[in-house]
């Protein structure tokens, strides 16, 4: 069995200075991304990783001023695939976030797909997160992007711990696992041939606890849906199934309301909340630090399918 951990004890002693050397990494690689290609683009779907990743661009692009903010524009835009079935409070923070930047955002609405037939919904009330992957695609080829930058890291899933930094994907977006490049002493490929693109994922080194601890040295704005909040919610395999329009109570369930919040946001449909009470980033660091499933493990129902699940996806050229 595990020796229990006295949070009193362990939390001074946690080590911030390696946050340092994975700032300066993510930096790096970040000003690598904008020097190599032509039309970059930032994907920024209002999680925690996305906003991390923002507030690393905006370090090592803008000017910084005395009272903390950043001045300049970034060298490119901010990107999200919004299926139309995003939490209210996530598409809130975008527009209000975007709003301050004072960036380009380009929205790539899923429903548009639909309407053009490309993707194609076996229920209104389908999970739509799988589908993405057609208008992400669609919204590369439109926009000519040669680059999207991501906040994937390798802690996630065991698809993502397979992925390079640089993650070459072919003409049809796809990934194929057994043609990565190789990346030594920090030297990267970046040579593409027409209709090829990369995914740039600047924190893969970083884990869920580095990710909390930065945010909370760095003061970074998320949704409110992160930290603790009432949600009525149905127990279902072991998950918290948050009701919403999209995801009502079926016949049976019993709808509670809990004290919760989200450790990853993404489609209403597959992404649950876990039992919590931590109101703020200290407080979400000392839970992180005892927690032993990961978070797309703890929260998502779509990663449940199979273990290969992630890995399918992404060969078809998802985030």
């Amino acid at each position: 069995m595990n020796a229990p951990v006295n949070l009193e004890k362990l939390l001074p002693q946690v080590d911030h200075r390696h946050l340092d050397h994975l700032e300066e990494e993510a930096i790096f690689i970040l000003r690598e991304v904008a020097g190599a290609f032509e039309r970059p683009g930032l994907l920024f779907s209002s999680g925690k990783d996305s906003c991390v990743v923002l507030h690393l661009a905006e370090k090592a692009f803008k000017q910084r001023q005395t009272d903390g903010s950043f001045k300049g524009r970034l060298p490119f835009p901010l990107v999200h695939v919004d299926t139309g079935h995003n939490f209210p409070e996530v598409i809130e923070f975008r527009e209000r976030r975007a709003a301050e930047l004072g960036d380009r955002l380009i929205v790539a609405h899923m429903d548009e797909s639909i309407a053009r037939g490309t993707v194609r919904l076996a229920h209104p009330l389908e999970s739509r997160n799988g589908h993405q992957t057609v208008t992400l695609l669609e919204a590369i080829e439109e926009h000519r992007f040669d680059v999207l930058i991501g906040g994937a890291r390798r802690d996630e899933e065991k698809a993502r711990a397979k992925e390079r930094i640089f993650s070459h994907r072919d003409g049809f977006g796809q990934w194929q696992p057994k043609e990565q490049r190789p990346e030594l002493w920090n030297l990267f490929n970046t040579r593409i041939r027409p209709g090829e693109h990369f995914r740039a994922f600047p924190i893969s080194n970083w884990t869920e606890l580095d990710v909390w601890l930065y945010i909370a040295r760095e003061n970074i704005a998320l949704p409110s849906l992160y930290y603790a909040h009432q949600r009525p919610v149905v127990r279902k395999k072991g998950l918290l199934v948050p009701v919403t329009e999209v995801t009502p109570p079926e016949a049976g369930d019993v709808v509670e309301t809990e004290t919760v919040r989200f450790r990853t946001v993404g489609d209403m449909t597959c992404t649950c909340p876990v039992e919590s009470s931590a109101a703020s980033a200290q407080d979400i660091v000392a839970e992180t630090l005892t927690v032993t499933i990961s978070e797309r493990g703890a929260t998502r129902m779509d990663d449940r399918t199979s273990d290969a699940s992630m890995e399918r996806r992404k060969k078809e050229g998802y985030f």
